[in-house]
């Protein structure tokens, strides 16, 4: 179905012929009592008639571009058939963590081993195809916290700049009540759409930045109905080279805070989840899609695709048709003339 966008533009048809007689014709040019007959007058009389007609062929031409001018004016547009999309109402922020420690490099992705933060992107991307209906939100913190994407339905642009995140793009430190405050402060200013607010915080270490306490942040959420569901990332047990040769086992998760982390989600009404590798990770956030599923509802919805740009083209089109033709037009005129004087002469 096909309609206009401003159909008022219409009104500017008659624009041209209004002009026309309500503005005073241009004064002709004051000329010679006496005027010295030559071959060139004689040439211009023989060629009125098709001179006419082209200035009849260019008022045709001119009043179609002028037509198709006003046509890209009131905005044509497509409107396509109804489609159903579900629509939550949900709030759901993710918050990832991109201090130094995230690059420890113990997970695993098919038979590669990667950071902890390039297993989360991958993880986390997956999860954020299936949140249809979400307003989703971006946060990424360090030493600081970034709202990097607003709540928003476009998973696209989520799943994008979740990518282009990189490791101490935040700082090296860890601000864990940061994270929450700044998700919390703009959980709030959605809260009159009065759906489900929900924070999926991921972090492989302990709050050692910031200016906020986590549960004081956490307590914040609580007030303000966030729920949040906290990740502990990072592997228990990594085998790396000795200094006296052969290998030993390290922890490298010693600095996970799971009990601050634990707390945080119990005050909130969430959970806490222990991810050591990537199965887990995937296996929790499929867990988060149980704890927080998708709705069903639908809403109607009717894609718009503009097409203002087609007879703004064709306009544009035949304008430089018309300005061509007439150059083209002076030119042999010019030469026409210049030929009949050098006869007379």
């Amino acid at each position: 179905m096909f309609s206009f966008a401003w159909p008022w533009a219409f009104a500017l048809l008659p624009l041209p012929w209004l002009l026309r007689r309500l503005l005073p014709e241009a004064s002709g040019i004051q000329e010679a009592g006496l005027r010295v007959p030559n071959f060139t007058n004689f040439a211009v009389l023989r060629d009125r008639s098709e001179t006419e007609k082209l200035l009849n062929w260019r008022f045709w031409v001119a009043a179609v571009a002028w037509l198709l001018l006003v046509v890209a004016a009131a905005r044509p547009e497509h409107i396509g058939d109804e489609l159903d999309v579900p629509v939550s109402g949900r709030n759901l922020m993710l918050a990832v963590d991109l201090s130094g420690s995230m690059d420890q490099k113990d997970f695993e992705l098919g038979a590669t081993r990667v950071d902890r933060l390039t297993a989360t992107k991958a993880v986390a991307s997956d999860f954020i195809s299936r949140r249809e209906g979400d307003r989703i939100g971006l946060i990424l913190f360090g030493e600081r916290a970034y709202l990097q994407v607003p709540l928003t339905l476009d998973r696209e642009t989520v799943k994008i700049l979740l990518m282009e995140a990189f490791i101490g793009l935040a700082g090296e430190k860890t601000a864990i009540g940061d994270a929450i405050t700044l998700a919390v402060k703009r959980i709030h200013e959605q809260q009159e759409d009065g759906g489900e607010q929900v924070l999926v915080l991921l972090t492989d270490g302990a709050n050692t930045a910031g200016e906020v306490d986590p549960l004081k942040a956490a307590e914040l959420a609580s007030q303000v109905g966030l729920r949040i569901y906290t990740i502990g990332i990072g592997a228990e047990q990594l085998e790396v080279s000795s200094i006296i040769g052969g290998r030993r086992r390290i922890n490298p998760s010693a600095d996970l805070d799971e009990a601050t982390l634990t707390q945080i989600a119990e005050l909130t009404g969430g959970r806490y989840f222990r991810a050591t590798d990537t199965a887990s990770l995937q296996d929790i956030y499929r867990l988060v899609d149980e704890l927080e599923p998708v709705e069903e509802p639908e809403a109607g919805f009717r894609p718009v695709r503009s097409l203002y740009h087609l007879p703004l083209a064709g306009s544009f089109a035949l304008a430089a048709l018309i300005a061509a033709v007439g150059l083209f037009s002076s030119l042999l005129a010019r030469r026409a003339s210049r030929k009949v004087q050098g006869h007379a002469g």
